[in-house]
């Protein structure tokens, strides 16, 4: 969804910094839009930039992507300064690690980098059905979501859930050694890209912990489980915990999407929702494949509802209507809504996510119950399932496929 987004805003602000999950294609979505790639990890090319930045930059044809930057951190010195000197639109494109920001006492892209977070895949990508409207946007302008073209069950959303949207294993690997690539993924993460992240280097984290502590934590993705559910599932202490969810937020590879609070409703909990960002992640950690998750209920449903966060999430960060994430969870779990997305003048969508391929009305009552307390804020509500079709449930609320998402 980023390559939209850096398309429309390319030719109008002078330079962009994408972050995001390692592997997720930050390098490959920057340099299709550079002229003059420098790879700052390629020491005959660090050198000049090292040696003196501004001068390195000075006349290389613009757009330049500079990669793996916190290799040579002074280098965002020089981009500042050659911005503030020139703020034409489209110069720079920058990508590389998440650490530098932690070193230093000043951050120089300030008011002059633009940030966007490249996430994995999403289906629309994978498919390259990039054209029209997303799913957020006909929601919201009240246009009816298309059936899909293809016929999916249960089985073929979770392979398409495991198969995850990092690009190279979901475009390029078959199952096994996706699944292998997806093992390495989650061990390198531990025993090198969380230590390269530590401000001190005398206080590494255990990778075999950061292993438990993250296998709790994606065995409870897409729910609301307590921090001490958690730390105690991983028999580390809070404190540890607290870390280690820092840490791995910092990395693009977890995220929680906070508690929905508007000031009339009262007796909402205010605990996030945690997910893991790529459901193939989620599976990996747990060490199953399509039949594990078919064969675990309380799994298949986290699956399923980590899948489609992980579709709507790139769309979220990107929307021009500027929608904030959200989810609805009443104290005592009488109500609860999987997402709310609310938009500009308390305008709000809510969704709820079922693994049933016939949702009937009973599905649908925490969403009339959010209608009718919110009136005419409330846009739509959507039933998102794996059944082939879409229906109207009540006013204002439609049973909708999960594949819609990319019709």
């Amino acid at each position: 969804m980023v390559d939209l987004w850096l398309d429309a805003q390319l030719p109008q602000l002078p330079a962009f910094m994408l972050v995001g999950p390692r592997a997720a294609g930050k390098t490959t979505t920057a340099a299709r839009r550079a002229t003059t790639v420098v790879r700052l990890d390629q020491p005959a090319e660090a050198a000049a930039f090292a040696a003196d930045p501004d001068a390195a930059l000075r006349g290389l044809d613009e757009p330049v992507l500079l990669d793996e930057w916190q290799v040579v951190p002074g280098v965002l010195g020089a981009l500042k300064r050659s911005i503030d000197a020139d703020p034409s639109p489209a110069r720079f494109l920058v990508t590389g690690s998440v650490r530098a920001p932690l070193e230093g006492e000043t951050w120089p892209g300030t008011g002059r980098l633009t940030r966007s977070i490249v996430y994995p895949m999403t289906m629309r990508e994978r498919l390259g059905r990039l054209d029209g409207g997303t799913f957020i946007d006909r929601v919201l302008s009240g246009e009816p979501q298309p059936d899909p073209a293809e016929s999916f069950d249960l089985r073929d959303y979770l392979e398409a859930a495991l198969t995850g949207g990092y690009p190279y294993p979901a475009l390029q690997l078959p199952t096994g050694a996706r699944q292998a690539w997806m093992q390495s993924y989650l061990h390198d993460l531990f025993s090198r890209d969380v230590p390269a992240m530590e401000a001190s280097p005398t206080r590494r984290r255990d990778a075999s912990r950061l292993r438990r502590y993250f296998e709790a934590y994606a065995l409870n993705s897409a729910g609301t489980a307590s921090d001490t559910t958690i730390y105690e599932a991983a028999d580390i202490d809070r404190r540890t915990a607290v870390a280690y969810e820092g840490l791995l937020e910092d990395l693009f590879v977890v995220e929680r999407v906070p508690a929905w609070r508007p000031n009339r409703l009262r007796r909402l909990v205010t605990a996030p929702k945690r997910y893991v960002v790529d459901p193939a992640l989620l599976a990996a950690a747990a060490g199953v494949d399509v039949d594990g998750v078919l064969g675990d209920g309380d799994l298949l449903g986290r699956v399923i509802d980590t899948f489609v966060a992980a579709q709507l999430r790139p769309e979220v960060a990107v929307a021009l209507a500027g929608p904030r994430m959200h989810h609805l969870r009443t104290k005592g779990g009488e109500r609860e809504i999987d997402l709310v997305l609310e938009f500009g003048g308390g305008k709000v969508v809510a969704i709820e996510v079922k693994a049933a391929a016939a949702p009937t009305a009973h599905d649908a009552r925490h969403l009339r119950w959010l209608r009718d307390e919110l009136g005419e804020r409330f846009v739509a509500g959507v039933v998102l399932h794996t059944g082939p079709r879409t229906f109207e449930l009540d006013r204002s609320i439609s049973a909708v496929p999960i594949a819609s998402l990319w019709a």
